[in-house]
């Protein structure tokens, strides 16, 4: 019997996410944004005892979904509510960074502050470590014809996205589309 990490599976709903970070134990892992405190909770749950996970929210409710989402998974998260373009953590502290724009974190900021978290993100990251950008796909097919779908894809999605993830990050790939999510990863250089 094959297993598929594509499929979606019922009894873990953040299946594909932990899948497409590919956050593992030791990880010292730091999440910008918060749309989803039980995603957040699945990913930092993948650093074990041995890592350090840290949450990066703007704001007081992504702060209060980070805690709820990791006090159900059972996980210690450090969460600082500040803005994610002036990062208040060490350089080269973290293995992987995983930015959610599933709630507009990236989509609504101005291309300059856009730059300015990708600045940041290079800088906290060690060399060789990893950003994943999570971003809702484009619909396609019938049901973008039926749900009037936007002419411009989101921000994650778009060209525009992996642009400024690669002015900082090579190489720079989009990872899968599934779900409703696009998983966009970039390296940063040794």
């Amino acid at each position: 019997m094959a297993i598929s990490l594509f499929a979606r599976n019922r009894d873990d709903p953040h299946m594909l996410v932990v899948s497409m970070t590919g956050v593992k134990l030791g990880d010292r892992l730091v999440q910008l944004g918060c749309a989803h405190g039980g995603r957040l909770g699945a990913v930092a749950s993948r650093v074990g005892l041995s890592g350090h996970a840290v949450a990066v929210v703007p704001d007081e409710a992504s702060a209060a979904r980070a805690r709820k989402g990791a006090a159900a998974a059972g996980v210690l998260v450090e969460v600082e509510v500040g803005p994610p373009t002036t990062l208040r953590l060490a350089n080269r502290a973290f293995d992987v960074a995983v930015v959610d724009d599933t709630g507009g974190l990236m989509s609504a900021a101005a291309p300059s502050d856009r730059s300015a978290v990708v600045r940041e993100l290079r800088r906290v990251l060690r060399p060789g470590g990893r950003v994943v950008l999570i971003g809702a796909a484009p619909r396609a097919g019938l049901g973008a014809l039926l749900a009037g779908a936007p002419a411009r894809p989101a921000f994650i999605a778009s060209d525009e996205g992996r642009e400024v993830l690669t002015a900082a990050f090579k190489p720079v790939r989009t990872l899968a589309e599934r779900e409703g999510l696009v998983f966009v990863e970039g390296i940063n250089p040794r």
